[in-house]
């Protein structure tokens, strides 16, 4: 996999796995039947430890009233079993609707810039640039540090406090030492040092979380899948229409509304996403004018689930990346 890219983890990597209670086990307690499950699923998602709300949230699946007492209750073996798949398929379905999305650093992308003269060059001179504010053409040593700091996940380059291995290269090449560099020693001592960290990542592959998040059409799924929080919904964009008055047509209000309300159902912010401007489009061009002329209540309820049902279409085919 080429590194700085982004892989998608949603679950879909555990609905394979088969697990089993161990032989010499007649029963276990809940929190052991959790640690099994957890560990797998761990194992099978690049060993990254599963975040407490993923967690919190599938074990909420399960319909356990009580966690901790659960934890501490006694399983038969065949209980314990169906727990087991239970939870597994819980943590699967719960990264469907909010997957996880990282990066596998492996030192590709490094090797990219170090095979190439001039992408090497370029990256280089880009680097001191920016390094050297007070354009003097000449920087401090340590700003070494600062350049792989400025490159990055989206380059490379881990989180320091994630390799620490990279201080010890940047201490092996005396980047903490005492003196300036001019542009030409600058890229002199960048390239060994990036070569060290795609050879060390190359050993042992760094996975970075992004702290971003998935819109793929799943949260509106489930919203129209429920009656009571639908309605719910409906009844909001019926008070919205009240408090508007003439002020805005149904298209305005109903963009209006589902930008106020995005979160909630599931949609992508249009203050953060240009492209959510186009998406709205296409689905109103879809959806048709004549329907937007609609004043009534129902016509106004019934407009709202379509253009609904319709962004979760578009969301599934083209699903987009919100910070969160």
């Amino acid at each position: 996999m080429s590194d700085g890219g982004m892989t998608v983890l949603d679950g879909t990597h555990l609905r394979s796995l088969r697990l089993s209670i161990p032989d010499s086990a007649a029963a276990l307690t809940g929190a052991q039947v959790l640690d099994l499950a957890e560990s797998a699923a761990s194992n099978s998602l690049f060993d990254l430890p599963l975040p407490p709300a993923l967690k919190s949230a599938a074990l909420s699946r399960l319909n356990v009233d009580d966690p901790a007492a659960f934890r501490s209750q006694e399983l038969t073996r065949e209980g314990a079993t169906a727990k087991l798949d239970e939870y597994l398929a819980a943590i699967a379905d719960e990264l469907r609707e909010n997957p996880m999305v990282i990066s596998i650093l492996d030192g590709s992308t490094l090797r990219v810039f170090l095979e190439d003269e001039d992408d090497f060059a370029m990256l280089a001179e880009n680097l001191f640039t920016d390094l050297d504010s007070e354009d003097k053409g000449k920087i401090k040593k340590i700003e070494i540090r600062n350049a792989l700091l400025r490159m990055g996940v989206e380059t490379g380059i881990p989180p320091f406090e994630d390799f620490p291995v990279v201080n010890d290269i940047l201490k092996k090449h005396g980047v903490e030492e005492e003196g300036e560099l001019g542009q030409s020693q600058f890229a002199e001592l960048l390239q060994p040092i990036l070569q060290e960290v795609a050879d060390a990542l190359l050993k042992r592959n760094v996975v970075v979380v992004h702290n971003t998040q998935i819109l793929n059409g799943s949260k509106l799924r489930k919203l129209l899948a429920d009656e009571e929080q639908l309605n719910t919904i409906l009844a909001k964009v019926i008070d919205e229409k009240l408090k508007a008055g003439d002020n805005l047509n149904s298209k305005e209000m109903i963009t209006s509304f589902l930008d106020k309300h995005a979160k909630e159902v599931g949609l992508p912010s249009s203050e953060a996403n240009e492209a959510v401007t186009l998406v709205y489009d296409a689905v109103f061009a879809e959806v048709g004018d004549s329907k937007f002329a609609a004043d009534e209540d129902d016509k106004l309820r019934e407009l709202v689930k379509e253009v609904l049902e319709k962004l979760a279409e578009q969301l599934e085919a083209s699903p987009m990346y919100s910070d969160i």
